[in-house]
């Protein structure tokens, strides 16, 4: 079996910044052994599956170690990939997620916009093993439907931050959003996933779902500049509309090719 894969950088207009992402065109799904596999092979925060149907396009997302629900970058980076080597010709490519339903991603020259549904996170109480695995006591914890997120009193706080990554994998959680008011942009964050096999995420569309509504709150205003703060470093445009959040991106291509699965594989996996 041959099977075409790309891999983009996303949530950036320079190589080797932002986030990347491999993306798999398939003709029907894989076994999910098979893209678990390929997942753990390609190494990388997130390996999305793409599958044509109709005038639609069916996406599931794997880190090396598991499926999860949703994804930005990789999503943007599929878009990117879709647009630019298989020539649609539409402006709007609509994405069916299993676990999050239809998501789309609007082109407007080289920015690219997610509509994804907003995960307004509810306030709590520090969890006593958050405080000891950040090494502070956050100003503020919320919980979204997947993560912790913790506020920080400045950028450079989250900039000094050195997380226990063995005391985070404890939390039951996807992972942990850290964040804070930004210097150059409106905010900033970064985001922790030791428990899905990624110990720092170079940039998280997803988390932006949780952070948008906050910060939005927050700030006073719907449409927020953001920077994830990992060393590749992410730059995001994003807009809170009602119960759906708008993030925007670039993305750009960094390689294409071709992966071969002998059939005596596939049915070892």
């Amino acid at each position: 079996m041959t099977i075409k894969i790309y891999q983009a950088d996303a949530f950036t207009d320079k190589l080797f910044r932002g986030n990347p992402a491999a993306i798999c065109m398939l003709e029907d799904w894989l076994p999910e052994t098979t893209m678990q596999a390929i997942a753990a092979e390609n190494n990388l925060a997130e390996t999305a599956f793409v599958v044509p149907s109709g005038n639609e396009f069916g996406i599931r997302w794997f880190t090396p170690t598991v499926e999860v629900d949703l994804c930005g970058h990789a999503t943007l980076a599929a878009a990117h990939i879709i647009n630019e080597y298989y020539n649609t010709g539409k402006s709007i490519l609509t994405f069916q997620s299993p676990h999050s339903g239809s998501l789309t991603v609007t082109q407007q020259d080289d920015m690219l916009t997610l509509d994804f549904p907003a995960d307004e996170p509810k306030q709590i109480t520090t969890p006593q093993l958050l405080k000891e695995a950040l090494g502070i006591e956050p100003m503020e914890t919320l919980r979204g439907r997947t993560d912790y997120m913790a506020v920080l009193p400045t950028e450079t706080d989250l900039l000094r931050l050195k997380p226990n990554f063995e005391l985070l994998t404890q939390l039951e959680a996807r992972g942990v959003i850290v964040t804070a008011t930004g210097v150059e942009s409106d905010f900033v964050s970064r985001f922790f996933g030791p428990q899905s096999g990624i110990n720092e995420d170079p940039v998280t569309g997803s988390a932006h779902t949780t952070l948008v509504p906050y910060w939005a709150k927050e700030l006073g205003k719907t449409s927020l500049s953001a920077m994830q703060l990992s060393s590749r470093r992410g730059y995001l445009w994003c807009k809170l509309q009602g119960k759906r959040v708008a993030i925007s991106g670039k993305a750009v291509t960094y390689m294409q090719g071709e992966i071969k699965i002998p059939k005596k594989t596939m049915l070892t996996l």
